[in-house]
């Protein structure tokens, strides 16, 4: 299952300190936009409990068409990957074994 930002907007409206639909709204908006130009700027973001967002570089490649074979250049670029946290992980074996 996948969130859209409503649903989360939605889940935070939930909170007894966010029930305004505007706050929530602002909230969730600036929680992503504080990630995102903390990655841009190239800065790691670590939230405790939570996980890692990492900026990784990739080396320029060449890749292949599978269908025609064809070789075609893949430049450098930097790429974000997410490492769970060990709280993240076991809360997720929990839930998993509770099924």
């Amino acid at each position: 299952m996948a969130f859209t930002k409503n649903e989360l907007i939605q889940l935070a409206q939930e909170s007894p300190s966010l029930r305004k639909r505007n706050e929530a709204v602002k909230f969730v908006e600036d929680f992503f936009d504080t990630i995102a130009n903390e990655l841009a700027t190239g800065n790691n973001v670590k939230i405790p409990g939570f996980g890692n967002f990492m900026l990784r570089e990739k080396k320029a490649r060449v890749g292949r068409n599978p269908r025609t074979g064809e070789e075609y250049p893949i430049s450098a670029r930097r790429v974000v990957t997410f490492k769970p946290s060990n709280i993240l992980k076991l809360t997720i074996r929990d839930l998993e074994s509770d099924e």
